[in-house]
């Protein structure tokens, strides 16, 4: 498995380090980091660590708040339970058996389970209670996003493009859609999402599709980005960033590809903006954030596309997904950096250093502050006053 996530190879990409064809001259460089003067600050209430994290491996493994608790994991398969008050330890499971576990997708919770997949094929369903592991299965392909689960069942969308289906209690298989898959991908997946009985995930070969959430069968497809250029490098399109519902819309967003709003009535574009990103973006009341293949904040309206603000100033330096924190949009950095920005203007409002570690998902909000969690596997709880 190659110990590279996904952004750097995304920037790899960029450059045609792959193909053996760029130099050192034409390697473009990580911006420097900004001097911000911090207008807003947070404390720590308590800080706590989950085994090794994921390290510099590729992942998206994120935790999950649910049921009183807050649910963390780390790559080789240590999964434990805390207290969100002060972050004791619940209960803790180690999945790791005569293989590393390489916990990737997830978590889930749900019917009173955790649901997390991985880059072994296994989809594994605990109890959340315990942690005991309910039950295994294997499936068409590594686990790299978060599953969904609705309608008691589990779906996954798998490295090989497969849409795959499983009943929430037993792990029995339901369904499954295959879907072509170009020779050469940026390495992840998109998160499937469901509304009204719909079902929508984005695919490696530049198409948004739609399925019935029973039964599986087809509904549409929708293409995001179209192959382009002379080289598999530059005719990459994976649509890895997860799609997004929002009011009567579904945005999704491809690599080399666009940003798209879909009406979900009519499965009409709304409006299409030229855009490249394999990086989960965020919504928040009419404005979406997005991180650029190169690295570039971006924020649209989502009711015309209009682009209101772009933020060049953090360019290559490998930026996780955005997140919106008490009014703020803020990202980490693979320096281990959080960045805070006014969601209006894009200019900074403050910085706050970490481990050094670097960040594969952004802070995730609670009611009462906010989580960091870097590669390394520290997870801290903070407060802003």
């Amino acid at each position: 498995m190659q110990k590279v996530f996904k952004r750097a190879l995304t920037v790899a990409l960029t450059l045609g380090v792959l193909a053996g064809c760029a130099s050192e001259e034409d390697t473009n460089q990580m911006a420097p980091l900004p001097v911000v003067e911090n207008t807003i600050a947070s404390t720590q209430v308590w800080s706590q660590t989950i085994g090794d994290g994921v390290e510099g491996y590729f992942s998206r493994l994120s935790p999950a708040i649910g049921y009183g608790k807050i649910f963390a994991a780390d790559r080789n398969g240590l999964v434990k339970a805390l207290d969100p008050e002060n972050g004791k330890v619940i209960w803790q499971q180690d999945l790791q058996g005569d293989v590393t576990a390489k916990l990737s997708g997830g978590i889930t919770l749900s019917y009173g389970k955790l649901f997390i997949g991985t880059e072994n094929a296994d989809v594994i369903a605990l109890d959340e209670e315990t942690g005991e592991e309910i039950w295994r299965t294997k499936v068409e392909g590594e686990v790299l996003a978060k599953p969904l689960v609705d309608n008691g069942m589990v779906v996954v969308n798998t490295s090989r493009g497969v849409l795959q289906a499983l009943d929430a209690e037993t792990g029995e298989a339901k369904w499954q859609l295959s879907s072509e898959v170009p020779t050469l991908t940026l390495r992840g997946d998109s998160s499937p999402v469901a509304i009204s009985g719909g079902i929508f995930w984005g695919q490696a070969n530049g198409r948004l599709a739609g399925a019935l959430m029973n039964t599986g069968q087809m509904l549409w497809q929708q293409p995001i980005g179209s192959p382009k250029g002379a080289t598999e490098i530059d005719r990459l399109v994976d649509v890895d960033a997860s799609p997004v519902i929002a009011g009567e819309r579904l945005y999704a967003l491809g690599y080399n590809g666009a940003l798209v709003s879909i009406e979900l009535r009519s499965g009409q574009v709304a409006w299409k903006r030229a855009y490249s990103s394999a990086t989960d973006f965020a919504i928040d009341g009419s404005q979406l954030y997005l991180v650029t293949d190169k690295d570039h904040i971006v924020a649209v309206d989502t009711r015309s596309g209009t682009e209101l603000w772009q933020n060049k100033d953090l360019e290559y330096r490998l930026l996780s997904a955005p997140a919106v924190i008490s009014g703020y949009l803020v990202l980490g950095d693979s320096e281990g950096y959080l960045h805070w920005l006014d969601p209006y203007t894009g200019e900074f409002v403050a910085q706050q250093a970490t481990d050094g570690s670097g960040f594969a998902i952004p802070p995730i909000a609670l009611d009462d502050g906010y989580l960091v969690v870097t590669r390394d596997g520290k997870i801290n709880k903070m407060q802003m006053p």
